[in-house]
């Protein structure tokens, strides 16, 4: 198992990976390849990428596992030694990859790259009803951080609060 930058090389397994993905977020719902290789070509590994993609290669060479990472400046912590952190976007690893050892060896990566980055800590999401890797996580050493929650605001609601809405144009 060698952890290392996505790359070339790795584009046709990563699709298995993130159509994978996509089902596990997704229920039930499958995502073309061809939509997914658009995605991770033109904006995942695209210039103007803000993620990093750290891939697990087994033996055979094929994406066992994925992490996505995205440096930060903190706005709150000017300090040199505590204003970069390490975002973890995701973390997934395929299905029959799983228990093996590659969710550990990329969190191995993970923070091998944060210490690189001279990044003073690392944060995620995860599912709260994905008990399986909190247990992981916590495994790991990680924290949960209580004095957090997590808010996501849709369609139409986006369309809504930027005044674009029905609502708004009826001034309501």
């Amino acid at each position: 198992m060698r952890i290392e930058p996505a790359s070339n090389a790795h584009h046709e397994s990563l699709i298995d990976l993130l159509c994978e993905l996509h089902t596990y977020y997704n229920e039930g719902s499958v995502a073309s390849r061809e939509i997914v290789r658009e995605h991770l070509l033109d904006n995942l590994l695209g210039p103007q990428s803000p993620h990093r993609l750290i891939v697990a290669v087994s033996d055979s060479d094929t994406v066992a596992g994925l992490a996505a990472l995205t440096l930060a400046y903190s706005l709150v912590e000017p300090a040199p030694n505590r204003r970069r952190h390490c975002q973890l976007k995701e973390l997934y690893v395929l299905s029959s990859e799983r228990s093996k050892g590659v969710g550990a060896a990329l969190m191995l990566g993970v923070a091998r790259f944060a210490l690189e980055n001279g990044c003073h800590r690392i944060d995620w999401p995860v599912k709260a009803s994905n008990l399986g890797g909190i247990a992981f996580y916590e495994g790991l050493g990680a924290e949960r951080v209580a004095e957090r929650l997590s808010y996501r605001l849709t369609e139409p609601g986006i369309r809504q609060l930027a005044g674009l809405g029905s609502e708004a144009s009826r001034g309501g």
